[in-house]
């Protein structure tokens, strides 16, 4: 794996990298100008990678993770089994670097090991950086269907 920034090991995440993946999911939250709908913390993330709620890939450099990609499994009706990408982010100042794109390359072959047969994710329409990424992967953007959900 080979990336601009030189030292970056793509690798699957510990128990150990859970508070470094709060806090890029945090730094997501504040990208997307919705720091205060996160509800959760980090014991919350822990207690759940702890049950096998989520799993996490992460871009290591120097000791440090610089990004990660988020996912669990998930089921298609028509499909079968699939990876469900719930959040994917790099530091800004390692984005443009390759980073992303051996992350996203690392999800990809986790997930046919995990016999899927489709990654499903979602993007913010005014998100054109992480758009142009994924068109240039060749991903489909599926404007057909409405996002639904409900709170408790």
């Amino acid at each position: 794996m080979s990336a601009k920034s030189t030292n970056i090991l793509i690798r699957k995440a510990s128990k150990q990298d859970i508070s470094a993946i709060f806090s890029l999911v945090e730094d997501l939250a504040e990208y997307e100008n919705a720091l205060d709908k996160v509800k959760v913390d980090v014991d919350y993330y822990i207690k759940e990678w702890e049950q096998n709620t989520f799993h996490a890939i992460v871009a290591d450099k120097d000791g440090e993770v610089i990004g990660t990609c988020i996912y669990y499994m998930t089921f298609s009706t028509w499909k079968g089994r699939c990876v469900y990408l719930e959040d994917f982010v790099v530091r800004e100042q390692f984005r443009k670097h390759g980073v992303g794109q051996l992350l996203y390359n690392a999800l990809l072959e986790e997930s046919k090991t995990m016999d899927a047969t489709m990654i499903r994710w979602q993007v913010l329409d005014w998100n054109n950086p992480a758009i142009k990424f994924y068109e240039k992967n060749e991903a489909i953007i599926d404007k057909e269907w409405w996002n639904c959900k409900v709170y408790f």
